[in-house]
């Protein structure tokens, strides 16, 4: 009997795990991102007359802009966690078609480009999802995140109807869509909207446009419900037939309010945009919107049964040279620092913005919010001393073949590449003067140029500075312009205008200049590495400028996060193990690049720096970032 009732005991243990397990296999498989066992997939997002519903329940969102082209991979899920944590239901994404198709052919979804991989982990942290697939995007990208090879055509007219911008569209879309699909809500993923381009209102060259870019996502599978954004001058020309209209703004103006209820009555208001700061340009101030400010308009939408999305909850880093331009009133680069005064700061820490809306937020949804995570470990390493050089003139050989021209020929038509032009970086060109004089860039120059004869720089161009004095002389001497991409304007009606490089003639005394040897400098991870085989040597007392210096830091343990602080130095880009980390430049408002501790490797880390005009040859590494001087929005 005793046997007997063990052996009971056992089954009964047995049957109570396996009933366990199944109800947790059960909870799994039916859940969604909101943590309910049961939800109706068949009804996704649906606009009534005065809310949302999903899955036939009320529903509002409550949502966060993430970048995850923007921060490293190994940090989306940290970033994701901190959002859910703040009381955030919804995570809105951009996908940068510059950065996944740089090329025509094959487009990149690896390593910090898997936006599948980050949809998953979207899902895992409990997140529905508002995907923007562009193909114009904004965000303060180059561009506005539209491949710069489209500007190969000279009759190219971006965001219309113009064949070949459609042919490159339906190509993209072809690639990327059919991944997005299984992703969407009615198919047991997040995605719970799609957002038809992004804020053409302001654009609006073409009636038939956004009709084309609605058809295009539906034709492809897309079937959740759809979106505009606009400001309120862009709200009469932006929509579409078939989708929601919603609102970007940063202050409240119950005129905005009301202008979108009537042209879109009987409708759920959705503040696709709530601008949470400012992007910063190089020459400024860094711009803060105060705690306080952002968390009354977020108190007032709620309190109005409106939905919002942060714009950027997490602004992250515009490593490379993928930062935009403003073009009003006149051309500003951004800064590789896209903290954009967001809630969550740059590095992912807490801000005060942070955690008022987390209060808010808490006691809006009237529940326990999970636990903030801890944060990341900041790290002051020892300076790093550059105790290499290799000038810009000696670096030549080991780059791309120099090309032959009798015009100058811009960046994006140069032959590199795969037939693709060049992107983004310098590109140097050079040709033969035989006297010197008044040499004019007739705004020729986009955007910066640095100017020499035989390797002795004369002078710079720049928007604002158009012509320069050419030393006298009867000898046959090189003429060098080492011209720069700042970064391509992304928003209003002059993107079509956006070539870089020298884009017409340059004048010397009236007369253009002609043949040009021409050197593609794009800084790319491939670039660094074919200048492993150049004669680098030590740092002379006087070395010459421009020109690239190399050292190390070594990290003794797991790396940490740092910033990188180039005090002595004027005006460049710095490279860790080949990677690209973005421009510095004394202008400021900016005066350190974050540097995540993923890009290190414990041990030994390569240091490059290219500079243009002067240094103190080492890099300070603090604990703390610095934006630079302030000023309030």
């Amino acid at each position: 009997m005793a046997i007997f009732s063990i052996r009971n005991n056992h089954r009964r243990r047995y049957v109570i795990l396996f009933l366990s397990l199944a109800c947790f296999i059960i909870y799994r498989h039916f859940r969604g991102p909101t943590g309910k066992i049961k939800i109706n997939r068949s009804m996704g997002l649906r606009v009534n007359s005065s809310q949302f519903t999903l899955g036939g329940k009320p529903f509002r969102i409550l949502g966060g802009s993430l970048h995850y082209f923007r921060l490293p991979r190994a940090y989306w899920m940290d970033r994701m966690v901190k959002m859910k944590a703040c009381g955030l239901n919804t995570l809105t994404v951009d996908v940068p078609w510059s950065l996944h198709q740089p090329e025509k052919g094959e487009l990149r979804f690896q390593g910090g480009l898997d936006i599948e991989s980050f949809l998953h982990l979207a899902a895992e942290v409990g997140l529905w999802v508002i995907l923007r697939p562009g193909p114009y995007i904004g965000s303060d990208l180059d561009l506005g995140g539209l491949p710069s090879w489209l500007l190969r055509d000279r009759e190219m007219k971006l965001r219309t109807t113009y064949p070949g911008f459609i042919a490159a569209v339906n190509m993209y879309f072809d690639k990327l869509i059919p991944k997005m699909v299984p992703f969407q809500f009615k198919k047991g993923g997040p995605i719970i909207a799609v957002q038809v381009e992004n804020k053409y209102g302001s654009h609006a060259r073409d009636g038939n446009y956004m009709s084309f870019i609605k058809e295009a996502l539906q034709e492809r599978g897309i079937s959740e419900v759809l979106l505009t954004s606009d400001d309120h001058e862009g709200l009469k020309y932006g929509g579409v037939q078939g989708a929601l209209r919603t609102l970007n703004l940063q202050k409240m103006n119950h005129d905005d309010i009301k202008y979108l209820e009537t042209v879109q009555p009987n409708s759920p208001v959705l503040v696709m945009e709530l601008w949470t700061g400012r992007s910063d340009g190089w020459g400024g101030l860094h711009h803060s919107l105060p705690a306080e400010d952002l968390v009354a308009v977020v108190r007032e939408i709620l309190r109005r049964g409106m939905s919002i999305n942060l714009y950027m909850f997490h602004g992250g880093t515009n490593f490379g040279f993928m930062n935009g331009a403003l073009a009003n009133p006149s051309y500003k680069a951004l800064v590789t620092s896209y903290d954009y005064d967001a809630p969550l700061s740059e590095a992912g820490d807490y801000t005060p913005k942070y955690h008022l809306l987390r209060d808010l937020l808490s006691n809006f949804n009237g529940e326990i919010l999970s636990e903030m995570p801890g944060l990341r470990w900041k790290e002051e390493y020892e300076t790093a001393i550059l105790f290499q050089h290799l000038s810009l003139w000696d670096a030549l050989p080991y780059t791309h073949e120099p090309f032959k021209s009798q015009f100058p020929v811009n960046m994006e038509n140069l032959p590199v590449n795969n037939g693709n032009g060049q992107a983004y970086g310098y590109t140097l060109y050079e040709t033969t003067i035989i006297r010197g004089g008044s040499l004019k860039s007739g705004r020729n120059i986009q955007d910066r140029a640095l100017v020499f004869v035989n390797q002795s720089y004369i002078g710079i161009f720049h928007h604002k500075n158009v012509e320069l004095a050419v030393p006298d002389g009867k000898e046959k001497r090189t003429l060098s312009l080492l011209v720069e991409n700042c970064g391509r304007v992304h928003y209003g009606k002059d993107m079509d205008n956006q070539r870089k490089g020298i884009v017409g003639n340059i004048l010397l005394n009236h007369t253009p200049l002609r043949d040009f040897t021409i050197y593609s400098l794009d800084m790319t991870t491939d670039f660094i590495d074919s200048l492993y085989r150049a004669p680098w040597k030590s740092v002379p007392n006087k070395p010459s400028f421009p020109g690239f210096f190399q050292g190390r830091l070594f990290v003794n343990g797991y790396p940490s996060d740092t910033f990188m602080k180039l005090p002595g130095w004027s005006k460049g880009v710095v490279f860790i193990n080949g990677q690209n980390m973005g421009r510095y430049w004394d202008a400021g408002p900016q005066q350190a690049l974050f540097l995540p501790g993923p890009f290190l490797n414990s041990g030994m880390n390569q240091v490059i720096v290219f500079e243009e005009a002067e240094g103190d040859f080492k890099i300070q590494f603090e604990d703390s970032p610095d934006l630079g001087m302030t000023v309030d929005i």
